[in-house]
């Protein structure tokens, strides 16, 4: 199964980027194979990392957040189109997964402040950075999945869980790595962590309904992928 990198945004601009995101590409896994490369907002971010006036990291985590808004319209754009060819029950479905997602990162973007706020240098700004646009990027590219499957035939809907032994891998490793950020996290922060986890099950209960085996897989190992990689991260100093 392919898990998203948290840092694919980075790893993508590596080869023009200079200063501090070659450094930062240098320490961290590759992204996988699955990067939508051709997409203008990837195309305008990697432009943005590369400019002379956006070398410090200020302007690199700029390139970021605006690519990140670019993403939200995405998404927005993607799930108009996605209703307009559903029914009315399916339509409701898919509203409440998007107001779930919204809470879901409302309450993530509160976790990741905490838990980066336990690290200190320049490098960890960057992951932060990323770690806000990657999920938005993930979700804008899945709604237009939706959006383009529902013109063709109904996809098969997954299985439960229990009988999908890949699903049962991934959140067994998903509950083991929530564990061990929980323990790493400080004290204060854990009701923080606490809350993003609930909001993302909820999320997550409301959209795998919706969608086939891979989509769910991708949801559940996005989750992981960033749940191990703040476990090795929060205290970092």
């Amino acid at each position: 199964m392919m898990v998203r990198s948290f840092v694919t945004s980075l790893a993508m601009a590596a080869t023009l980027a200079a200063g501090v995101v070659a450094a930062l590409v240098a320490v961290v896994p590759a992204a996988h194979a699955e990067v939508a490369a051709a997409d203008p907002i990837d195309a305008g971010m990697r432009t943005c990392l590369a400019r002379a006036d956006r070398s410090s990291t200020a302007g690199q985590i700029q390139c970021m957040d605006e690519a990140r808004t670019a993403w939200h319209s995405a998404a927005d754009t993607a799930l108009a189109q996605l209703i307009t060819k559903l029914p009315p029950a399916q339509q409701k479905r898919w509203r409440l997964s998007q107001t779930k997602w919204a809470a879901w990162r409302d309450a993530e973007d509160t976790m990741l402040g905490a838990a980066f706020a336990s690290t200190s240098g320049t490098t960890y700004q960057l992951y932060e950075a990323d770690m806000r646009l990657q999920p938005v990027r993930d979700r804008a590219l899945s709604l237009r999945a939706q959006a383009v499957a529902a013109s063709g035939d109904a996809p098969a809907r997954a299985r439960a869980c229990s009988a999908d032994a890949r699903c049962e891998h991934v959140s067994y490793d998903l509950n083991r790595y929530y564990r061990k950020l929980y323990a790493r996290m400080p004290a204060h922060s854990r009701p923080a962590l606490a809350r993003a986890q609930n909001a993302w099950r909820a999320y997550r209960d409301s959209t795998t309904p919706l969608v086939d085996e891979h989509a769910r897989l991708d949801l559940l190992g996005a989750r992981l992928a960033t749940l191990k990689r703040l476990s090795e991260t929060v205290n970092n100093r």
